[in-house]
């Protein structure tokens, strides 16, 4: 490993090897859903593509700084700065200017995808509050699956003691199977604990 001239210490490599779970998919999920599908191709095997992880603080029209925090505590669970995503039309009722700051977003894809949903379901999704597995009705038709997330302090980055306010996120798993059947065996040999086996 190359070492910093001016202080003889070992530098990161920019090339870092593959996330754990990448390498399950290769060697382990595959396979499986080479044979559950009978794919005469390996490349037609679905994989995941990205992961979406979107925040909505509407009330940061009245008090901008949970907009902040928000923002702070995205980037803690992802690892990676946070987009802001701002309002496409005003509403007077909701006192929402065109243009205004409204939410966050972080996707992430590669090493930090799989990095991700190792976290989600080994530590995150186990510290739900009575969980008995993730619902399976949400995904889109197109092999795409989403999940709501009503607490950030599942996540073990985020500091219950600092949190001042209670929030939600939705996180959507985007995959390039062409069914939802061939996405939630994906998902599933990933790891996804879902309640029942869908339809």
């Amino acid at each position: 490993m190359p070492k910093n001239k001016d202080q003889n210490t070992e530098v990161t490599p920019l090339h870092s090897a593959e996330a754990r779970l990448q390498t399950f998919f290769k060697e382990k999920a595959t396979p499986k859903l080479v044979e559950r599908f009978q794919y005469k191709n390996v490349m037609k095997v679905p994989k995941l593509k990205k992961i979406s992880i979107n925040i909505g603080v509407g009330a940061a029209a009245a008090e901008p700084k949970l907009l902040e925090i928000a923002l702070q505590e995205l980037a803690q669970i992802t690892g990676q700065k946070p987009q802001i995503r701002k309002s496409k039309k005003a509403i007077s009722n909701f006192k929402l200017r065109e243009g205004q700051a409204i939410g966050c977003r972080v996707t992430l894809r590669r090493k930090a995808m799989y990095e991700f949903f190792d976290r989600f379901v080994s530590l995150a999704v186990p510290r739900i509050r009575d969980f008995r597995g993730l619902n399976d009705t949400s995904f889109d038709g197109r092999g795409n699956y989403t999940v709501g997330v009503k607490e950030q302090i599942i996540f073990p980055e985020i500091d219950i003691d600092k949190v001042p306010r209670i929030s939600g996120m939705d996180i959507s798993f985007v995959t390039s199977a062409s069914t939802d059947e061939e996405a939630y065996v994906l998902l599933s040999e990933l790891g996804m604990p879902f309640k029942k086996k869908i339809n």
